[in-house]
């Protein structure tokens, strides 16, 4: 007999390659969020082609933390199947790439997702 036996994480798809550099500039459509401040932009239903995005200008709780599936409630709700823009940057630590995601701002249309989010009343605060 098993007790709390642990179900295992479930990865996000995206397994596209990541630009290395600031400043430059993808489009695609949100194919998929993984928490408040995480998505994936592809061109194509390929998750091959996606690129792993940790949003530069919002900063949501973690998905286990209070208010963490809130959060990607909002983000899906804002940004998945829509049309962006993102633009790297370097992130805290100077890298652009962090976690095997790439720090972008990105944009639908004129506004910021971030900015959106914070329309929104989506919490700030995680790592």
């Amino acid at each position: 007999m098993a007790i709390g036996t642990a179900a295992p994480a479930l990865a996000d798809p995206c397994e596209g390659r990541l630009p290395s550099r600031p400043g430059v500039t993808f489009v695609g459509t949100v194919r998929y969020v993984g928490d408040g401040d995480g998505l994936c932009v592809g061109h194509t239903p390929d998750p091959n082609e996606w690129i792993e995005v940790r949003l530069a200008d919002f900063n949501a709780p973690e998905l286990n933390a209070r208010d963490g599936s809130a959060a990607k409630a909002v983000l899906e709700r804002l940004a998945l199947r829509r049309a962006v823009t993102c633009t790297t940057e370097r992130g805290r630590s100077g890298r652009v790439v962090s976690y095997d995601r790439v720090i972008a701002r990105c944009r639908i249309g004129e506004n910021s997702i971030g900015d959106l989010l914070r329309q929104e009343g989506s919490v700030e605060g995680g790592n």
